[in-house]
């Protein structure tokens, strides 16, 4: 089970062929790398099933290739379109390909992707994220790492090249980023070491895959009344094509706005940050701990852990997910109120 994720395998990969298999969506939510939190959120499993399948259904509409193969029907439990799905669906059927270990050598040699890609030959998981940002909102990772003047914004917006502003910017153009996928802390990459992680895989084959992913999310995202704002894709490498993989512009891997309010599992991080500030400090000393040392999971030096989130913040947050669900799919999937009420009683908490 991955943090928020059953995944079943039906046929298993192997070098010369794709397997079959499924996810199973839980209620599950993790946030800050931890890992499975100490409650769940009803029905956050099947409003992200539903909201993948729909933007991979839509993406293979657009010739993008996939590994998405339908969703099990809740009465019949046969492998069918969304549209023939008589409730919200909590399993996806999936081709699998092989994901060998990543040895990790200790702080000097680091992870050793040479064994991965030997394990992986021509059937494999890129170990990559392929990050997509068509605006930069407040808690955005690129103010801390990148400038404005990097994308020449302190011209357009007539700011100091190395101030942000203290609202969302939007980007002249859709920015493709890559980072690490099963590092114990996520890396953002150079593209040489971008290009030398993803084995066979092509980078630029990658972010043009990103790009046609971004754009089809996007039209879709404006459609419904939603701004996409960023997202990510992982991708499967496969006998030289690359295909999309795990689950694609949904509120868990994307970050959307609504009226101008953000509506993405940002929610919960910024309520931990606001009401268990404690936790989220031990967890950054964990990290940051963990990198001279022989182990990489940083989990083990963290010294607290996390509250539960309250009732009531539960249930805002499940209606958020249920209302966003419904909205951007223009399906009533979920009896839930108007997004516009959800995002009222999300401000309220």
């Amino acid at each position: 089970m991955t943090s928020v994720k059953e995944f079943r395998v039906d046929e298993p990969a192997t070098a010369d062929s794709l397997g079959r298999g499924r996810f199973v969506f839980t209620d599950a939510y993790s946030v800050f790398d931890w890992g499975q939190m100490p409650d769940a959120i009803p029905r956050k499993g099947a409003s992200l099933c539903a909201m993948g399948a729909f933007n991979f259904e839509l993406l293979e509409a657009e010739g993008v290739p996939t590994h998405y193969r339908g969703v099990a029907d809740a009465d019949t439990g046969d492998i069918v379109p969304l549209a023939d799905a008589t409730a919200p669906p909590t399993e996806m059927a999936i081709d699998l390909t092989q994901v060998p270990d990543l040895p990790y050598e200790g702080p000097d040699a680091g992870y050793d992707y040479d064994a991965f890609h030997a394990a992986g030959g021509e059937n494999y998981l890129v170990p990559l994220e392929v990050v997509f940002r068509n605006r930069v909102p407040v808690g955005s990772s690129l103010r801390r790492r990148r400038e404005p003047a990097d994308f020449g914004l302190d011209a357009d917006l007539d700011i100091a090249p190395d101030e942000w502003p203290d609202g969302p910017v939007d980007l002249p153009e859709p920015v493709v980023e890559f980072s690490t996928k099963y590092e114990q802390q996520d890396r953002y990459l150079a593209r040489a070491e971008a290009d030398r992680i993803a084995g066979a895989a092509d980078v630029d084959a990658l972010e043009s895959l990103a790009r046609d992913v971004n754009r089809v999310v996007t039209e879709r995202a404006e459609a419904a009344g939603f701004v996409h704002e960023d997202g990510k894709i992982e991708c499967l490498y496969v006998d030289g094509e690359l295909r999309v993989a795990d689950v694609v512009g949904t509120f868990d891997e994307n970050r959307f706005s609504y009226g101008g309010r953000g509506i993405s599992k940002e929610v919960v991080r910024q309520w931990y940050k606001a009401n268990d500030p404690a936790w989220v400090e031990a967890v950054t000393e964990a990290k940051a701990a963990v990198a001279d040392r022989d182990i990489d999971d940083w989990r083990v030096l963290c010294e607290l852990d996390p509250d539960p989130l309250p009732p009531a913040v539960v249930e805002a947050v499940s209606e958020l997910y249920a209302a966003g669900t419904n909205a951007y799919t223009g399906r009533e999937w979920f009896d839930a109120p108007d997004i516009e009420a959800a995002l009222d009683a999300v401000d309220g908490l």
